[in-house]
């Protein structure tokens, strides 16, 4: 898995926990990360993050490209990680948006989370197996909640009353957009190693 995002790598580990593949964090096999992220969406950037991944391991390679769009800004996108400047931490990113929003009428603002997983089996490979999963909610002007991270304490989820960061982590393993699109990326990787089975 090509992410240095401790967080994430546990999320993922858990979504392929059932299916006997182990997930490697990039330090476990001397991978650096980092690669500039040239994309304009975020399957182009996952692909050049799994590309990197697998050059320099030698392995498969998965790679996560995630983010945050409010419908009112058409923001941050691809910059999620990185709104508030390089080198900006969850804080910075959850303050400037927050700054943002406070110039339009709403107190709260449609949003959805967006996953893109892309699976490489190797740096050349011409048919990448790509996975992608929304969720939706809506962006509240307070933080709340101490689990999770990124925007989680301002991503509020009206069916459950509750940000993402209230949520128990199971729950949020089971319902996220990282976990839609594990799951289908699993269900895409379980179709061709079956295949090469028979």
């Amino acid at each position: 898995m090509y992410s240095s995002n401790q967080s994430k790598l546990t999320e993922l580990n858990k979504l392929f926990e059932p299916f006997s593949l182990t997930i490697h964090q990039p330090s476990d096999l001397e991978v650096t990360t980092g690669v500039s992220e040239t994309g304009t969406t975020f399957l182009e950037n996952a692909i050049i993050k799994a590309r990197d991944g697998c050059r320099q391991a030698g392995l498969p390679c998965v790679a996560d490209d995630s983010g945050l769009f409010v419908n009112a800004i058409g923001k941050p996108g691809v910059m999620s990680a990185r709104y508030a400047g390089e080198g900006a931490n969850d804080d910075d990113n959850v303050n400037k948006l927050l700054s943002e929003l406070r110039w339009h009428d709403s107190a709260t603002h449609a949003a959805s989370f967006y996953c893109c997983l892309v699976y490489l089996r190797s740096f050349d490979d011409p048919m990448p197996l790509i996975a992608e999963g929304v969720w939706h909610g809506s962006i509240i002007s307070e933080r709340s909640g101490s689990n999770g991270f990124g925007y989680d304490p301002i991503f509020y989820l009206p069916d459950l009353k509750k940000t993402v960061a209230e949520l128990d982590v199971e729950v949020k393993m089971k319902l996220s957009h990282r976990a839609k699109a594990g799951e289908v990326l699993k269900q895409k990787i379980q179709i061709e190693y079956q295949s090469d089975a028979e």
